[in-house]
């Protein structure tokens, strides 16, 4: 089962433990690219178009839930009365500077 992506007007968000900014995320995706080398043989990537693109998984990097990714309206999130308006749980370490 694919998982929806966020688009300009949505967001993910972890109904486990109401994370809002940080997820593992696994996906495929089957891209076109433009490579330019240069005499020596360095090459650049100079465009890359994305011809399909699928999330596998999304985890929740706070509680490790993967079953509780729910796509939300970014607004409903922002006006959330249970949500830390920073977007940062107390207890994250890796927020704190600690792991």
């Amino acid at each position: 089962m694919t998982v929806p992506i966020p688009d300009a007007t949505t967001r993910w968000r972890c109904a486990g433990c109401g994370n809002l900014t940080r997820f593992d995320v696994a996906r495929t995706r089957r891209t076109q690219e433009y490579w330019h080398f240069d005499l020596a043989g360095e090459h650049a990537v100079e465009e890359t178009e994305v011809k399909a693109e699928s999330v596998e998984s999304v985890t929740c990097r706070w509680c490790g839930r993967s079953d509780a990714i729910e796509l939300v309206d970014r607004n409903e999130a922002a006006v959330d009365p249970t949500a830390d308006p920073t977007g940062d749980p107390a207890g994250d370490p890796a927020a704190h500077g600690a792991g």
